[in-house]
């Protein structure tokens, strides 16, 4: 992929939103980028579930737990993301299977890890305004991501 998050910021400084929290990285590639999706999850992932198993179509899918210390994505959520052309995962919260999700080609960026996974009581939404790490994530806007961080743009920059 040929952009760096540093350079997009330098041209477009006025336009973009940088997230202000240092997550970790822990996907199989550490640079990706696409349209968002978003996802609000309350102790389960079941809608993640339904919307990783849904054509991707190269888009990346904002998560929001409210940094509640359980797993939400592990290897099998990001086998669906791989299956379904998912670029990546951006989790406001924790992940776990990493020794796994480190070996898949999708981008999978969160607060850390944690064993325990999510349980399986109340919903989620998707398609809904999120906001944290100092940013608004809004579905269809767009996301750039690489070791140096993460931006957002209302408009897809061309490359």
């Amino acid at each position: 992929m040929g952009f760096f998050t540093a350079d997009l910021c330098d041209k477009y400084q006025d336009t973009v939103q940088v997230l202000d929290f240092g997550f970790h990285s822990y996907g199989g590639v550490s640079k990706f980028s696409g349209k968002i999706a978003t996802c609000k999850l309350v102790d389960n992932n079941t809608e993640l579930i339904k919307l990783l198993k849904s054509d991707g179509k190269g888009r990346v899918c904002v998560v929001d737990v409210d940094a509640k210390y359980v797993a939400v994505v592990g290897d099998k959520l990001m086998g669906f993301a791989k299956k379904n052309n998912w670029a990546g995962i951006v989790v406001n919260g924790y992940v776990r299977d990493i020794e796994t999700t480190q070996n898949i080609e999708v981008g999978l960026i969160s607060l850390g890890t944690c064993p325990k996974k999510a349980p399986m009581e109340n919903s989620g939404k998707i398609g809904l305004d999120l906001k944290f790490w100092g940013v608004k994530f809004i579905e269809n806007e767009y996301i750039y991501i690489d070791a140096d961080g993460a931006i957002i743009s209302k408009e897809e920059i061309q490359i």
